[in-house]
């Protein structure tokens, strides 16, 4: 019996748009939020628990691997708090009619996109830098 239905398309044939690396960031961010979250909660019980487990909580914060997790954690809650204003400002509308929606060379929402990842990583490079002047001493 011969199957004359055409294949799925693969996904090498679509264009790499920036809602779809906007929806890979959204889902890795879920997965840092997560992990930061479990972090959260080591703190509080090395917290409640004494000093011993409060030092060990903290060198591994202070360590390489949980300032890159601390940072991930941190971009994370801002890249999402991004998104969802975007999302919030796309639910009204706005450039979204038949006209521009998907036959525009460069819709709107692809500009905002960017904005979206590049506000991100600037609100969480300008957190980390505050915290570590105030950390230094600095006026913050």
């Amino acid at each position: 019996m011969s199957n004359t239905r055409p294949l799925s398309p693969h996904l090498g044939i679509y264009r790499w748009r920036i809602n779809m690396l906007q929806s890979t960031l959204h889902r890795l961010t879920g997965l840092f939020l997560c992990v930061g979250t479990l972090l959260l909660a080591w703190g509080l019980i090395a917290a409640a628990s004494g000093g011993t487990p409060w030092n060990a909580f903290t060198a591994f914060c202070g360590s390489w691997i949980g300032l890159v997790l601390l940072f991930l954690w941190s971009w994370s809650l801002l890249f999402h708090l991004c998104n969802g204003i975007q999302h919030l400002l796309r639910d009204m509308g706005r450039n979204f009619g038949p006209p521009t929606r998907d036959r525009a060379h460069n819709p709107g929402y692809w500009s905002t996109g960017w904005l979206v990842i590049g506000a991100s990583v600037v609100l969480a490079l300008l957190v980390w830098v505050i915290l570590f002047m105030h950390v230094a001493g600095g006026a913050a």
